[in-house]
């Protein structure tokens, strides 16, 4: 039975029988692991709220070899991300996040960068005002980091040379209106393949910080659409942030406030 130990933040969970917990972990060190929490849900439980999603600190684990789920030994949280969990809208932006990371990955493979723009993502998250833009700005670096970078300067099929009228956003990149018929691609408006490409090259400080006007919301639906497509099927969280969109503005407040980068 080897131990391992990594710094991980917490990315999903189910029970598991009367007691038991299944907890799904992003770490530093292994990647995306998988493991029994013992006695999770008892009122006593060791591990006490440690466990909740976004959670980051310190996990340490037995790994027999002989199953894809560790036994979880203990989790030391170093920043729990309470903040996270307190508001819906921020709640539904930060799920998107993390479910891009649980799903766009495999188990064990050690992705360094993506853990460190999670981390660097939810910290973000806990102080903005504007939970949307900072998933915005982690949705268009988690692509370069998983080496799906869409190419924006040149179509994608024809290689015609961007700017043209009517561009759409392809798998792989920018599409012309000429070649849009052929390829599952999403019209865009110039002014969100400008935000994108703006945001792509921003220090993450800048990014995080910087206005994108009326790009935000449709550079939002573009980003989802596109990780959806490499996911093989809609984000859950995204048809969330979809509904409740929706339900703010029957009740009269204005959506714009939450999608709005």
């Amino acid at each position: 039975m080897g131990l391992g130990r990594s710094a991980a933040v917490v990315i999903g969970s189910f029970p598991l029988g009367e007691s038991d917990r299944v907890v799904s972990f992003f770490t530093r060190d292994v990647g995306r692991i998988r493991g029994v929490a013992r006695a999770a849900r008892r009122i006593r439980s060791r591990f006490g709220g440690s466990l909740e999603l976004f959670s980051l600190g310190q996990l340490v684990f037995f790994d027999t070899g002989r199953s894809d789920l560790v036994r979880i030994d203990h989790f030391d949280v170093s920043h729990p991300f309470a903040a996270l969990r307190e508001n819906l809208t921020t709640l539904g932006e930060a799920a998107w996040i993390v479910e891009v990371v649980a799903r766009t990955t495999g188990d064990r493979d050690r992705q360094p960068a993506l853990y460190a723009l999670l981390v660097r993502a939810l910290r973000a998250m806990e102080t903005t005002p504007r939970p949307a833009r900072v998933a915005v700005c982690f949705g268009v670096r988690c692509l370069d980091v998983l080496g799906h970078r869409p190419r924006l300067d040149r179509c994608a099929e024809c290689g015609r040379t961007y700017p043209f009228p009517r561009p759409a956003l392809a798998e792989g990149g920018v599409v012309c209106d000429g070649c849009r018929p052929g390829v599952d691609a999403v019209a865009v408006a110039p002014a969100t393949v400008a935000a994108f490409e703006r945001l792509r090259h921003l220090r993450w400080e800048d990014a995080v910080a910087t206005p994108v006007g009326r790009a935000g919301p449709e550079l939002r639906t573009v980003l989802d659409a596109h990780l959806s497509r490499l996911i093989g099927q809609p984000t859950r969280t995204g048809r969330f942030l979809r509904a409740l969109d929706r339900f703010e503005g029957a009740a009269g407040e204005r959506p714009s406030a939450r999608v709005s980068p």
